[in-house]
């Protein structure tokens, strides 16, 4: 009976797969994982040692709290599946603060320890939020998630900003060759080669990549083998109040960016996300940004990229990303492991970062086609705007730089920007639904989704 299927989202599959797809999903997000350490490192000047150890006890992290975030652990966890990884939106206020010459990191790690606290008894508040989203929000939100990564995936396509070499035709060449390998296997192949056609293209990609003199593997023979990440490495953290007066803007930001994200993922798995959901889903924001600060680590946040990997594979199983959790914890204890994964260049990363970006923008655009715009024209209206407003940071990165640096967080933020333009024009024009309204019709969509998979019995 439909009633006794396993939700995709809760099938076991064998282990040779979750491994092979838990490394599809490192791979993906390991260059994001990695540039916040090595962005803050090398702005307040540490030592490369300092920098390594910087990038194990993000891997580290962010295992422990992928691993959290898709099993549940009491009253944190979605269960859904998610990659977690340190949050772009804290690099500048972290940099203020640790580039402050009377702050320095460990103003860093106490002020993300708080933050972490805050987040964590903040969530219930923001999990309210949920009737605030109806489909022409969600879908305005999660087609510019979309749009707004494709920056970075066509820079990493280009050998990635700060690249010297930026543009080289060998780099453009390359990620040509990945992003077509990749559509070529979803073409031709079927079952699970199909659902691993991003890795094998960034391998295929590497090779090609090493064979042509283009991969760096200088770090891997100095880097030890084994490296245990304890708990406050540099020093008791230091709680300066105004430090974490800056970074509580950054959680909230991270907060609403996590509502759109895992409302995404919601939709794409079809697993609808309702608000006991959605508030386990943010308590695991806090939580993880609370052992990230102790763990000598950064604030934590649901990782994008992943998002559009879901889309491509169509693998929706959580115990895929919980597979990749651990083996991120293994590579924050094995350097020399992490240190292999770092060599892969940003151009060959890029062609997979396009296609997998594009499917979050396209999924989007899935969403809002429940929307009927025929009897409800002014939901077009909402659409326009908040796009326009979400691609403001994208499109013209200095387009706020006149006003107060203080809210450098919230302006540069494309993703919050659509939010809060699309939650408020949604409001203006099609006031708020009562919330027993959004979860009658999280659960319709779950039977939406129960009726599809009875149907598909015969075929």
């Amino acid at each position: 009976m439909a009633s006794n299927r396993v939700h995709p989202v809760d099938e076991r599959l064998p282990t040779g797969q979750l491994l092979t797809l838990g490394i599809q999903h490192v791979l993906v997000m390991y260059a994001g994982a990695g540039a916040v350490p090595l962005i803050l490192g090398a702005a307040m000047g540490l030592s490369k040692d300092q920098v390594a150890f910087l990038i194990s006890a993000d891997l580290f992290s962010c295992g422990v709290a992928t691993l959290i975030q898709t099993l549940g652990l009491w009253i944190f966890g979605i269960r859904l599946p998610v990659i977690m990884g340190c949050t772009f939106a804290a690099i500048g206020p972290m940099i203020a603060i640790g580039t402050n010459p009377s702050l320095g990191i460990l103003d860093v790690f106490g002020s993300t320890i708080a933050v972490g606290v805050i987040g964590i008894l903040l969530a219930p508040m923001i999990g309210k939020m949920l009737r605030f989203f109806p489909p022409v929000v969600v879908g305005t939100v999660i087609a510019v998630i979309g749009l707004s990564l494709m920056g970075v995936g066509i820079n990493w396509a280009a050998g990635g900003v700060g690249n010297p070499d930026y543009g080289n035709p060998v780099y453009l060449l390359l990620s040509l060759v990945v992003l077509s390998l990749i559509l070529l296997i979803n073409k031709f192949a079927r079952g699970f080669i199909a659902n691993i056609s991003v890795l094998l293209g960034i391998v295929a990609g590497f090779v090609i990549a090493a064979l042509l003199g283009r991969v760096n593997m200088d770090g891997v023979a100095h880097a030890p083998w084994v490296g245990i990440v304890l708990p406050f490495h540099f020093g008791m953290p230091h709680f300066d109040p105004l430090s974490i007066a800056t970074m509580v803007i950054v959680m909230f930001v991270t907060f609403i960016e996590s509502t759109g994200m895992f409302l995404a993922v919601g939709d794409l798995v079809e697993r609808p996300v309702d608000q006991k959901a959605l508030v386990r889903g943010l308590r695991v924001d806090g939580l993880g940004t609370l052992i990230g600060g102790i763990f000598n680590s950064f604030p934590h946040t649901s990782f994008s990229q992943n998002v559009g990997l879901i889309g491509v594979t169509g693998v929706r199983s959580r115990f895929v990303c919980a597979t990749g959790g651990v083996i991120l914890v293994v590579l924050g204890l094995f350097p020399k492991m992490a240190q292999v994964l770092a060599s892969v260049p940003p151009f060959v990363l890029g062609g997979a970062g396009i296609v997998m970006f594009g499917m979050v923008a396209a999924n989007g655009i899935k969403t809002l086609s429940r929307v009927d715009f025929t009897k409800n024209h002014h939901s077009l209206f909402i659409v326009a705007v908040s796009v326009g407003m979400g691609m403001v940071p994208v499109v013209a990165p200095k387009f706020f730089s006149q006003l107060p640096h203080a809210l450098e967080p919230i302006l540069h933020s494309g993703i919050l920007l659509a939010s809060v333009s699309a939650v408020v024009l949604n409001i203006v024009f099609n006031g708020v639904r009562k919330e027993r309204d959004a979860r009658r019709e999280a659960r319709e969509a779950a039977h939406e989704f129960e009726g599809a998979a009875h149907a598909g019995d015969g075929h």
